[in-house]
């Protein structure tokens, strides 16, 4: 099959990555969540190609393929796989997607723990629907885009990266209610602090395998509890009441990420407070309480990010900081006061490369609208 990459676009389409201010492993458990949009983002440029069904896809710094619309299935090629699992999906609802061309570039950093699978999934997604008026609403565009995840990539992820590349609002985090998709967006204004984030450029790779592993030690829990509670459907409905009723029939690994979850969920809601108020000292602290839980009790940081965020706390110009996304790896998020912000990279940097021989990435992230075209 012929392949091409070079065509005049009919539109560009920019889709971000984001950050989960707070919130992690809630969402796949249908709790809240806290993320927002970044302006990092992955940009999509599409035109028909006039074929009935051959579509070209072309990554740039990686490669490209060409595929049958009417024949997709898996592919060996992990990125190929987003792509495809968008297809799929949109082929269930419609039939009006014919033959295109389509470039991507991503300025996200990949493995960071920035979302870039969801940002390459609603931007695609998006794309589509505009360029064949497809119709799809938004939500709808999310909610493929997470199957399209779960089914071709493998990750059995919550709804939270998707809903934030879509949904995000500038200058706002969104509290969503991953039971019931009721959202609502926050006003955040952290001056005269910045969101810094620190790459530790440890590839997470085990996010996926790990991640499966922790939504089903999770419902090991959930039926548990349930033996003594039948109306609970979620670790969402379970109080620290009926945890620690059912504790002697959990292992010591169940407790300990039935008790996160349960945790985690209320510091969402006291962040929300925190906000509304600006009590910054005490948004501060919820990310120290959060990574330390994160680390502690659910285990899906790395000694890298520890490290970071014990660094961090050598700062009294540092309010809070975490290990933000997946796990494994990837980011660890500082508020840092806008007066040290080039010092804390600069001793953050030296002291990584000291302890890891590794060199640290630093970069501002600002809340930034979702998926859009440009």
């Amino acid at each position: 099959m012929q392949f091409i990459k070079d065509f005049e676009p009919e539109i560009t389409i920019a889709s971000p990555g984001r950050i989960n201010f707070i919130g992690e492993h809630t969402d796949y458990n249908m709790g809240y969540v806290l993320p927002t949009a970044i302006e990092n983002k992955i940009v999509f440029k599409l035109a028909k190609n006039n074929s009935e069904n051959i579509a070209n896809v072309y990554s740039v710094g990686y490669d490209g393929f060409a595929l049958d619309l009417n024949n997709i299935s898996r592919s060996n090629t992990e990125w190929e796989n987003y792509v495809l699992g968008v297809l799929s999906e949109i082929s269930k609802l419609t039939d009006r997607v014919k033959g295109f061309d389509c470039t991507i570039e991503s300025n996200l950093p990949l493995g960071s723990g920035l979302s870039s699978s969801a940002a390459m999934e609603c931007g695609l997604a998006f794309g589509l629907n505009e360029l064949f008026d497809l119709g799809l609403s938004k939500l709808t565009i999310v909610e493929l885009s997470q199957r399209a995840e779960h089914g071709y990539v493998g990750t059995q992820c919550g709804i939270m990266d998707q809903f934030a590349s879509v949904m995000s609002k500038a200058g706002n985090v969104i509290l969503l209610d991953c039971q019931s998709l009721e959202y609502q967006h926050i006003p955040i204004d952290l001056r005269p602090y910045k969101i810094i984030m620190l790459n530790t450029k440890v590839s997470h790779n085990l996010a996926s395998s790990e991640y499966n592993t922790r939504k089903q030690e999770c419902e090991e829990g959930v039926a548990l509890i349930k033996r003594t509670n039948p109306s609970i459907s979620s670790l969402r409905d379970v109080t620290r009441e009926m945890i620690e009723a059912s504790k002697h029939e959990m292992t010591q690994t169940v407790y300990n990420r039935c008790s996160f979850i349960i945790d985690e969920n209320k510091r969402v809601l006291e962040m929300v407070k925190a906000l509304k108020e600006k009590d910054l000292e005490t948004v501060g602290s919820i990310l120290y309480e959060a990574h330390d839980g994160i680390s502690r009790l659910y285990e899906v940081s790395c000694s890298e990010s520890d490290f970071l965020v014990d660094f961090s706390k050598g700062y009294s110009d540092v309010l809070g900081a975490r290990q933000t996304g997946g796990g494994f790896g990837g980011c660890t998020l500082n508020l840092v006061h806008e007066d040290i912000v080039d010092i804390f990279k600069k001793e953050a940097a030296i002291a990584y490369k000291s302890e890891f021989n590794v060199d640290l990435e630093a970069f501002e992230v600002k809340p930034s609208g979702g998926t859009a075209i440009v």
